[in-house]
């Protein structure tokens, strides 16, 4: 049977459990500057014109993407750089994009400019096949 009493305790328990509970977010280990949520990547290309985003795990297609982003970033100040943890469930917001949509391999690369999606590319990349696209849509 329940009653007042036993309400009481089961909401103390339920607050008591639900206060303690952290958040916690996904990030890589690399040297780039990392976005966790879907809310930090709306707030970056929001507030940056240029954005690359590399959404990746920590393996042989991606790491070479992310050491080239690192080389990059001194020759292209106008782009923020920026990696984002695949398997993050905050990692919807680059996986369900419609550009994202037939990729199969990782990376996925995207690339926005004024809060829109200017480019998308899926697998590695060369430090060439990035430049050109850095230079077609970010022409400084």
């Amino acid at each position: 049977m329940i009653n007042r009493f036993s309400i009481t305790i089961w909401h103390d328990l339920c607050n008591s459990f639900c206060h303690n509970i952290k958040i916690i977010t996904m990030t890589l280990p690399t040297n780039l500057k990392h976005i966790a949520t879907a809310n930090e990547l709306s707030q970056t290309i929001n507030e940056h014109e240029n954005v690359m985003v590399c959404c990746g795990r920590m393996g042989p297609m991606c790491i070479p993407v992310y050491g080239i982003m690192e080389d990059l970033e001194n020759e292209y100040k106008h782009v923020a750089f920026r990696d984002m943890a695949f398997d993050s469930p905050e990692a919807h917001a680059i996986r369900n994009l419609p550009e994202c949509r037939g990729f199969m391999g990782l990376p996925f690369t995207v690339y926005f400019k004024n809060g829109a999606v200017a480019a998308a590319t899926s697998s590695i990349q060369s430090r060439d096949q990035i430049t050109t696209i850095l230079d077609r849509e970010f022409a400084k």
